[in-house]
């Protein structure tokens, strides 16, 4: 597939394929490529992934690592003929969820700049509210807050994947 639009979010299930389709479609745009990285390495395990995840990219791509100032980093390597990656949303409402900051805010916020955006933008997030309903309030809250992220995100973009099993299917766009 290629990215037909200026904006995209893929959507998947842990070890869907989400993040390789993502990149797929980010190189295929022969821009000058971005990697925004979510994550924070809080065990090694972490650190392994993310390590593993940096050598499957290769030195094709600019890594830029933020897990909560997402709005502003995207504003600060905004440029025409790029393309940016942005892996993952989920683990961006995690880390804003453990420094107590206001989500509905923030989510707002990076939905209402994504428009001014000269640069090509795909969001990469784990879609979390297929399974039961969580036991603690903890993880209905982080439930919720992706669930309206990805809706509000969903909204503006110009083009929506749910990829399953390594499979892409068009949702939106």
């Amino acid at each position: 597939m290629i990215l037909s639009g200026k904006t995209a979010l893929v959507l998947g299930g842990a070890r869907s394929g989400k993040s390789s389709f993502s990149e797929r479609l980010a190189q295929a745009t022969g821009l000058e490529r971005h990697y925004v990285a979510t994550g924070r390495a809080y065990d090694d395990e972490m650190r392994e992934r993310i390590t593993r995840h940096q050598d499957d990219r290769g030195p094709s791509w600019v890594t830029h690592e933020e897990p909560v100032e997402l709005t502003r980093t995207l504003g600060a390597i905004d440029a025409p003929g790029r393309v940016v990656l942005v892996d993952c949303l989920t683990l961006w409402v995690t880390n804003l969820m453990m420094q107590g900051e206001d989500i509905p805010a923030r989510s707002a916020q990076l939905a209402a700049q994504l428009s001014t955006f000269e640069a090509r933008i795909i969001f990469v997030s784990n879609e979390v509210g297929l399974g039961i309903v969580p036991e603690n309030k903890m993880a209905r809250e982080f439930r919720d807050h992706a669930g309206r992220l990805h809706q509000q995100v969903a909204a503006v973009v110009d083009e929506v994947f749910f990829v399953a099993a390594g499979l892409p299917l068009r949702m939106k766009g």
